[in-house]
């Protein structure tokens, strides 16, 4: 079976460090050497440089499958690049923090390589990647009423289920950002990170509507070697027992906005999300 899955290009391909990175087929299949990104062009943007956007990215690489081993992920490019672009254009600063302020982890293997803006907004900000805030520090400063931050962003990558979902100061924050009326904005896996927001008794997105990436897209990756065995756990199974729904079937292009929180629902979805998330903004801070 080992050599049919070297022969088809299906063996997730193991890394320095003892993970594995997908499959050079599944590379094929869910990644693109360019996006779709649109430009980023506002008619009027916003002017000033008093409206801010917190960007809470995992630090941590390597999450442990359910059969043990692990898979090399960390903050999905595109769905951290794309959203970016299009908050800049519009006119928003973005400030990027970590749980300890640790660097904030990139999967390398899903960059776009062949996209110029994309690769030099990673240039631009490699320092504030490496050198990110400390969110323990932001939690404890900066939730105030007069804060300049209009919206939180989750970014994807399975790297949002590490570290982010059992976060206090996560918690802490997406309270604060929904008792100020802020918005928050999460795509593909970030939404396993409004699980930090509370449990069964007190969940502020009980009764939302979301797209994000389906449970049983993951539970078919591994049949292509994307991920090196099934997951540990399901963020959409335990975001449902909390009372979401996940308006979404496949890993598509689809964007929702319930109330204040806005989603999409994997990487196809980047773009459209950026854009709807920028102009929502545009138009809640005119």
């Amino acid at each position: 079976m080992s050599f049919l899955k070297k022969l088809l290009k299906t063996a997730p391909t193991p890394t320095s460090d003892g993970a594995y990175e997908p499959s050079p087929l599944s590379l094929k299949l869910a990644t693109s050497p360019k996006t779709d990104f649109d430009g980023g062009t506002y008619a009027s943007p916003y002017q000033g440089s008093d409206k801010r956007v917190l960007v809470v990215c995992t630090e941590e690489r390597n999450m442990k499958m359910a059969n043990g081993k692990k898979f090399s992920t960390g903050n999905h490019p595109v769905e951290l690049g794309l959203p970016m672009l299009h908050l800049l254009s519009a006119g928003f600063e973005v400030d990027i923090v970590t749980p300890t302020g640790a660097p904030a982890v990139v999967e390398d293997w899903a960059m776009p390589r062949e996209d110029a803006t994309v690769m030099k907004l990673y240039q631009d900000y490699a320092d504030a990647l490496q050198n990110p805030g400390s969110l323990a520090d932001f939690v404890a400063t900066s939730l105030t009423d007069t804060s300049p931050y209009v919206a939180v962003f989750m970014p994807g990558g399975h790297g949002a289920m590490l570290g982010l979902p059992e976060s206090d100061d996560l918690g802490k924050l997406l309270r604060w950002a929904h008792n100020q009326d802020l918005f928050t904005l999460a795509i593909c896996h970030g939404p396993a990170a409004l699980l930090a927001a509370g449990n069964e008794a007190d969940f502020i997105y009980k009764g939302y509507k979301i797209a994000a990436f389906p449970d049983a897209v993951d539970k078919q990756t591994p049949m292509i070697g994307y991920l090196p065995g099934h997951m540990p756990w399901k963020f959409g199974e335990r975001l449902a027992s909390l009372g979401v729904e996940i308006v979404n079937k496949k890993a598509d292009a689809a964007c929702h906005i319930d109330r204040k929180l806005i989603t999409g629902a994997s990487p196809k979805a980047a773009n459209n999300f950026g854009r709807l998330a920028a102009e929502t903004l545009l138009s809640a801070n005119r």
